[in-house]
Order: structure tokens, then C-alpha cells, then sequence
């Protein structure tokens, strides 16, 4: 088996799965636990709530299965939008009490739109990045990518060695982040068209030692 995204009945899953097929990459939609342990690399999509979505997570039995495949079985997962969020230690949105997965050390904070020219919130539509440093995930993305942005939260993580790549909205904020084997994603590569689908095939082909 190839690729698991994970599903957890949030986020438009298809429409991932449907894109990697077109690249030939097999690809499979389940939330059952032997499948997802047999997986060489997983996939977490995801929009809306935080909260609902660790919710879901944990509703579903799927939160100890998850760590034994990245924590103990060194799966590369790659968290995209909400499910880049909820790789982070918590958000502040809803209660901000809830804690999330935390294999990357930082947290999902709300866009602050209160400066002197306020910022529409959610930022929406397609966005440049700018690498900082080297990432198999960038791979022929060339200097100019673009990628499709729907959020209203953006992540702050604890160390800076952890970003790959940021994008602007207001100030920086990490439009792809990394900790070893467990990658995130801000954006929707399955609505970015060819910069998307390359990022998607660059997941599938990495050896991983790190994203």
C-alpha cells in the first residue's frame, strides 16, 4: 500500500485522492486502522474547526493509531491546511484549550485584521511562497509557485528550523512547515492546479529522512 489519507469525515478527501491518481500514485480514502498502519506514508486534509476536527480525530479511535504510525513506525504524514493545524501542540481557536496532536512544536493563531489597513479574514485565493530553506517537497516547483489559500488561522512555531516555506498575508506566516517526517501544508494543493499536483508527487516520491 502507498498512500492513506485519513478520513475523519472533514475536508473535501476526493478530490486529493483524485489528483494523485491522475499522477499514477496509489492512493486509498479509509479510517480503518490496519490499513493505516500498513501505509508507507498518510495523508491529513482537512477544513473548518479545530476543536471539531481533534474531535472527529478522537470520535473515530483514530488518535492512537496515528501515533503508533508516525511516532513508533516513522510514517511521513503530510498535514494539509486544518490538518496542518492540528499537528501543532493546540489553536486558539473555540475554547484555545484543546490540545493537538503535537508532533511540531507551535500553535495555530487567528490572523489579526485590528492594524492600520485591516486584513479580510479568512485569506482567501492563490498566494506566491518563499522557500527558506532546502525540502524534497519543493522539489521542480521552481521560484515562483503558487498555491490556493483558505484559512483564517495561520500556525507560529516554536523554532524557525521548523518552517519551509512562508507566504504573506499582512506579515509572514508558514505556508509549509516540517519536523522531520511529519510535513504541513497551509494551502490546498488539490485546488492548485500543476503547483499542487507537483507537490503532491514530490510527497509520494520522497525517501524520507525529512520533508
Amino acid at each position: 500500500m502507498s498512500i492513506v489519507i485519513i478520513d475523519y469525515g472533514i475536508g473535501n478527501v476526493p478530490a486529493i485522492a483524485n489528483m494523485l491518481r491522475r499522477s499514477s500514485i496509489d492512493a486509498e480514502i479509509t479510517s480503518d486502522a490496519d490499513r493505516i498502519r500498513g501505509a508507507k506514508k498518510l495523508i491529513l486534509a482537512g477544513v473548518g474547526a479545530f476543536d471539531a476536527g481533534m474531535e472527529q480525530l478522537e470520535k473515530r479511535g483514530l488518535i492512537p493509531v496515528l501515533r503508533e504510525a508516525v511516532l513508533e513506525k516513522h510514517v511521513p504524514i503530510l498535514g494539509i491546511c486544518l490538518g496542518m493545524q492540528l499537528l501543532m501542540r493546540g489553536s486558539d481557536e473555540g475554547g484555545g484549550t484543546r490540545e493537538g496532536l503535537g508532533w511540531i512544536a507551535g500553535r495555530s493563531v487567528r490572523f489579526r485584521s485590528d492594524g492600520p489597513t485591516p486584513l479580510r479574514v479568512p485569506h482567501m485565493g492563490w498566494n506566491e511562497i518563499q522557500p527558506v530553506k532546502q525540502s524534497p517537497l519543493l522539489n521542480r516547483l521552481g521560484d515562483t509557485s503558487r498555491f490556493y489559500f483558505a484559512h483564517s488561522y495561520a500556525v507560529e512555531v516554536e523554532h524557525a528550523s521548523d518552517v519551509v516555506a512562508n507566504a504573506t498575508y499582512g506579515t509572514a506566516f508558514p505556508a509549509i512547515v516540517a519536523h522531520g517526517h511529519v510535513c504541513g501544508v497551509q494551502f490546498h494543493p488539490e485546488k492548485s492546479h500543476r503547483y499542487g499536483r507537483q507537490l503532491l508527487e514530490n510527497f509520494a516520491a520522497a525517501d524520507f529522512n525529512g520533508c
